[in-house]
């Protein structure tokens, strides 16, 4: 069943990017500099936020957390607007990003899974026939109404700072559900990667469908911008890649497109495919700490935005030491059109807040404009 066709297809009614007039909070989030920056416009400074700062390593997020169970807290809208602005009033960062999970639409179509703690996902069923692909059906906005829910509390509280939303791509959701939870090796991935390509294929488009549902409800609801983690994908090689991922999240990005919203396209180990991810259909590819800032903007090539790149284990190291390699990140970036700071991957657990605060306030006082 091709992308065009019902249920498998584009939503029944997509709206077109409100239009903005001057002095409107719509208008101010349009000229924030995260957005600029996107755009690759030029920025009052270069903008700065952070993977997985909505909680972790927060003592008022877990104090807000306990007792409560992840993805339970991804389906209470209160708390993901709380936990979503957190490091905002904490950090001044310039973005916030919505919380969540990337599992929660597989949860909310169905999907038997829990994230357990010290583990991750584990889906108790994992999908490794044609016949188990009748378990993915279409995400409906109504499967998810806590997530435009929240949203529109977000929307009417961050102001002038944008709200990413996101998702997983088709190639990381793909290999939890293939191996039932995380996996080191990805063996039966592969497996039916390279032994049953046809059926691979499916699955990956089913996927794709799935994930373009989501992020066009969190458009639709407000965000205004769009990042697709693909945190496995750096296991890849990439011819593999090209011939057996790329065509999935190209269907995501394409599926937004018309929304006129930065859509961003993150992985791990992913400095071999960095070309490929940009040529998937991102506006703004993410680079991890491995690649440095420059040579990841060579090997994406011209017109897209680059994101990164500070390895988060240096924020354990004295402030002096952040700050040198935080400079190592800036000055790789120099001359850039369109430099977004951030870590390499998510904010360790244990990474003290207070380095995140110094690195926002440190990187904003270096590239301010004369």
């Amino acid at each position: 069943m091709s992308g065009n066709d019902r249920p498998w297809g584009a939503p029944r009614g997509q709206q077109t990017v409100q239009e903005t007039t001057p002095n409107t909070p719509a208008a101010a989030v349009r000229d924030s500099a995260f957005l600029r920056a996107c755009r690759r416009e030029p920025v009052p400074h270069t903008p700065v936020w952070f993977m997985r700062q909505a909680g972790r390593s927060l003592p008022e997020y877990r104090k807000l957390r306990e007792g409560t169970a992840m993805l339970d807290s991804c389906m209470r809208p209160d708390m993901v607007a709380e936990i979503t602005l957190q490091p905002v009033r904490r950090h001044g960062v310039d973005a916030a990003i919505y919380f969540s999970d990337i599992v929660v639409p597989l949860k909310a179509i169905g999907i038997d899974l829990d994230i357990k703690p010290g583990v991750g996902p584990v889906v108790e069923r994992p999908i490794r026939s044609r016949a188990d692909l009748e378990r993915l059906r279409r995400l409906e906005p109504d499967d998810v109404a806590y997530v435009t829910e929240a949203i529109g509390i977000l929307t009417g509280e961050l102001g002038a700072t944008p709200l990413i939303g996101f998702a997983g791509a088709p190639f990381t959701l793909a290999s939890y559900l293939v191996e039932g939870g995380p996996s080191r090796n990805h063996e039966h991935t592969k497996a039916m990667m390279y032994g049953a390509p046809e059926l691979w294929a499916e699955l990956l488009d089913r996927l794709a469908d799935i994930t373009s549902a989501f992020l066009r409800v969190q458009i639709e609801a407000g965000a205004s911008a769009v990042q697709l983690f693909d945190s496995w994908v750096g296991a890849l090689a990439p011819a593999d890649y090209r011939r057996s991922v790329m065509p999935a999240s190209a269907k995501v990005f394409a599926s937004v497109a018309s929304y006129g919203v930065p859509r961003i396209h993150f992985g791990v180990g992913t400095g071999e495919l960095l070309g490929l991810m940009g040529e998937a259909g991102a506006d703004v590819v993410g680079a991890d700490w491995r690649v440095p800032v420059g040579e990841a903007a060579r090997r994406v090539g011209p017109g897209k935005a680059i994101q990164g790149n500070l390895d988060p284990a240096v924020l354990f190291a004295p402030r002096d030491a952040v700050r040198a390699k935080t400079d190592e990140v800036l000055a790789s970036a120099a001359g850039l059109d369109g430099h977004v700071f951030n870590l390499g991957h998510g904010v360790l657990p244990d990474t003290d807040p207070g380095a995140l605060t110094d690195v926002v306030s440190y990187v904003h006082e270096r590239t301010a404009a004369a």
